[in-house]
């Protein structure tokens, strides 16, 4: 679901970034692999002047070099990597 969301729609990159941060840092429990989060990270960084989220503003540039993200995760990230969790058991 991610790669074809991300490809189609670049400013889609900003919430599969943070929920993936999330399901890793927060939870132990990724939802992509690491090459697929770097790849991710490395189309924002490409792309960032393009990038129209309204999330985008707590990711820099230096948490997408790095491949990491140390942040705030909002209450809508959360609920978004619920329901994802949910549909991939259902």
């Amino acid at each position: 679901m991610c790669i074809d969301t991300v490809d189609v729609n670049i400013n889609m990159t900003v919430p599969w970034y943070l929920m993936a941060s999330y399901a890793y840092y927060v939870e132990d429990n990724p939802i992509l692999s690491d090459e697929y989060f770097d790849r991710i990270s490395q189309k924002m960084i490409k792309n960032w002047s393009a990038i129209d989220h309204m999330h985008k503003h707590l990711i820099n540039l230096d948490m997408l070099e790095a491949g990491t993200y140390l942040g705030e995760y909002p209450s809508m990230v959360k609920g978004a990597l619920a329901e994802i969790r949910k549909s991939n058991t259902d």
